[in-house]
């Protein structure tokens, strides 16, 4: 799984001479924009909360309460509060732009590109747009509309780390290594701890079947966010590759404790189960795995192993046939164990 990065935006205030009702208001909201700032949640949940009961419209703490519940990843309950802002105000660009990200992280990237489309007409912020979509078109697959806006981006603004690390990840999934490496370098000599390019690093030495590489490259960007989800499931699933199972477990296990919303990592888990030959684990994990996202790489093939191995072969079949579609596999894989008389 990749790191992705994404933008929030927390509206901030000032108290002036107002009437006492919208000096309180206001008063709450700073309060709670402070707690927040020092990662006191519940407290600026508190504030938020009380600014509401005093108007159930008040949007400012609808979209700074769901912007703490993103941050604590209680994205269901972020997604209710921008919706919230967005029923009281249509047009509030902030509440778009963060319940755009949020519909990303529950992976529901249609309502997330409709919400940044209505954020870009809005208003310019061309940066926050081409970035957003560039992250959603690189999730469902749409690589040559995801290189296109990252491109935009450096046009725009040519040291744009995320930007290039973000082409990079593309080049990744196309499997054009060597462009990958050569955008992941430049963000790497503009920022030598750029943890999302060597997480990337990692996973283009996977392909190219450098095991050692990769699990070097994994955990340079661990040294600099060692309890990242993304980093640690990666390093789980290079360390499955390198059988050492115990560990990659820890690490997947951690992984999915830190970010219960990661289909990825559920993915992983599945595959390690799968190579401990317990089908009918494996074949559950996965099935979560599609039920959170079915843009997850190799979850049919794997899906389709496990069943194959478990004995369904009708199963398998149909898993391997949605494999074959999103090009996991070959023709010639799908035949010889599907088209047997």
């Amino acid at each position: 799984m990749i790191r992705s990065f994404l933008y929030l935006v927390v509206v901030l205030s000032l108290v002036s001479c107002l009437d006492s009702k919208e000096n309180k208001l206001q008063r709450f909201l700073i309060q709670g924009n402070d707690a927040a700032k020092r990662r006191s949640f519940g407290e600026a949940k508190r504030y938020y909360t009380e600014a509401l009961k005093m108007d159930s419209c008040f949007v400012d703490a609808w979209n700074n309460l769901g912007t703490v519940y993103y941050k604590e990843k209680h994205y269901p309950e972020a997604l209710d509060a921008y919706t919230n802002a967005l029923q009281c105000d249509p047009k509030m660009r902030q509440a778009l732009l963060n319940r755009s990200n949020t519909f990303y992280e529950l992976n529901k990237y249609r309502e997330a590109l409709e919400d940044i489309n209505k954020f870009a007409a809005s208003g310019r912020d061309t940066l926050v747009t081409h970035l957003s979509r560039g992250l959603i078109y690189t999730r469902t697959n749409r690589f040559t509309d995801a290189g296109a806006e990252f491109k935009k981006v450096i046009e725009q603004e040519p040291s744009h780390i995320e930007a290039m690390v973000n082409l990079g990840t593309v080049y990744f999934y196309e499997k054009k290594y060597d462009s990958a490496k050569l955008y992941l370098d430049k963000a790497i000599a503009l920022d030598p701890k750029q943890a999302n390019a060597f997480n990337t690093y990692a996973l283009i030495e996977l392909e190219l079947d450098d095991k050692e590489q990769a699990l070097r490259r994994i955990n340079q960007a661990l040294e600099f966010r060692g309890d990242d989800p993304y980093f640690l499931n990666n390093r789980g699933f290079i360390l499955i590759k390198m059988k050492e199972f115990d560990k990659a477990r820890l690490d997947i296990d951690r992984s999915i404790g830190e970010d219960p919303y990661n289909a990825w990592a559920y993915r992983n888990k599945g595959f390690y189960y799968l190579t401990m030959n317990n089908f009918n684990e494996a074949i559950r994990l996965l099935k979560k795995a599609e039920r959170m996202d079915t843009t997850v790489s190799n979850l049919y093939y794997y899906l389709g192993e496990a069943s194959f191995l478990a004995g369904d072969k009708e199963a398998a079949c149909d898993y391997l046939k949605k494999a074959l579609r999103k090009r996991e596999i070959s023709e010639d894989t799908f035949n010889g164990k599907c088209m047997r008389k």
